[in-house]
């Protein structure tokens, strides 16, 4: 068994308490490719971000670094700007053949929350050892909205991989032509290359920039907030836009992408040698992602940038992200999009699933 793990065998991990959680399983936890993961009961509000370190424990540094600590049991406020750390439901008795790494989900990097796992021993973010025993927590750090949750709340995502099964270029490239992974020619270097779109097909609309101070967002709320209170529009008609420093926008990617059933994906960080700026929130591209939409064209993937230290000049086409394929171990008895309410099977230029369309 070597592949990322789909569905159906986590189902068999959280069976034989290989996953344990302190309340039931919920429906829709168990996504195609991974597991959300939902906060515990308290936040701890600390000096600053983490890792445990090896031999250490996440109580232990909690104890060096804890501010204060809030109930989480009828809701509260995680304020811009601060770090939080929150125990979670769930916890792990990794195998040894089976290592995790975590991901902010897609609502949430829209939204600019920083979300990232840590565990007892951990020396990386996001990434978790084979035959890991022990709780996991969520480092949350909202950059540019304040946020309401509760306890439950599924703000990032675990996926499961025995042994390595990353494609390299030369298979991707015959993956590629069995099973076109863009529309158009792929750009294949260290996985595959996507670029962003800045000269939409009809009118001038590229992205939006978030708002400086805006008000307080319920994770809860599905479709209730005015897109105009918390985003300014980006409109371009000479295929670039420049982004200011600090600040954070939503665009789109200009290919559209397709992952086949027998494939999961995750976005790579990107070098910062191309610009200044980051494009890497939400990285999980689950099974079937494109695959059923638009007849099965694939599906734009939208871009969660945030420009660093200095301007910077982004042009209609320029390469900003890449993504990395690894092969399923089987594949899953459920697909992304298909019959699961996927948010954003099929998307374009999209925010969050918390505003109005």
């Amino acid at each position: 068994m070597t592949g990322v793990l789909p569905c159906q065998a986590i189902e068999t991990m959280i069976e034989t308490r290989q996953i344990a959680a302190t309340r039931p399983v919920d429906d829709g936890q168990v996504q195609p490719a991974s597991l959300d993961l939902r906060l515990g009961t308290v936040a701890y509000r600390v000096r600053a971000s983490f890792l445990a370190g090896a031999g250490r424990t996440v109580a232990d540094r909690l104890t060096e670094f804890e501010m204060h600590r809030i109930d989480l049991s009828d809701g509260a406020v995680l304020e811009k700007g601060c770090v939080y750390v929150v125990p979670l439901m769930e916890s792990l008795a990794l195998p040894d053949d089976v290592q995790a790494v975590a991901n902010a989900k897609s609502s949430t990097g829209r939204l600019d929350l920083l979300t990232r796992t840590i565990t007892d021993g951990g020396t990386e973010f996001d990434r978790i050892a084979p035959g890991y025993t022990g709780p996991l927590y969520a480092e949350i750090c909202p950059r540019s909205f304040s946020v309401l949750v509760r306890p439950g709340m599924r703000l990032n995502q675990i996926r499961f991989r025995a042994g390595q099964s990353i494609l390299s270029d030369a298979d991707l490239r015959v993956l590629h032509d069995r099973a076109p992974l863009v529309d158009g020619d792929p750009v294949i270097d260290d996985g595959l290359g996507f670029s962003v779109d800045l000269k939409p097909g009809k009118g001038t609309l590229v992205g939006y920039r978030a708002k400086p101070h805006t008000g307080v967002i319920d994770l809860d709320r599905i479709g209730q907030y005015d897109p105009a209170e918390y985003w300014e529009e980006l409109h371009s008609k000479d295929g670039q836009i420049i982004l200011d420093p600090g600040a954070f926008y939503i665009l789109v990617s200009r290919e559209a992408v397709h992952i086949p059933p027998a494939y999961a994906a995750e976005m790579a960080p990107f070098l910062a040698m191309v610009g200044e700026f980051r494009v890497h929130y939400a990285g999980f591209f689950d099974p079937g992602f494109g695959h059923d939409a638009v007849g099965g064209k694939g599906s734009r993937g939208v871009l969660e940038v945030r420009c660093h230290e200095a301007p910077f000049v982004l042009e209609h086409g320029q390469v900003v992200g890449r993504l990395v394929y690894e092969r399923m171990s089987d594949v899953p008895t459920q697909l992304y999009g298909a019959g699961i309410a996927s948010n954003y099977q099929g998307q374009g230029l999209k925010l969050s699933k918390h505003f109005r369309a």
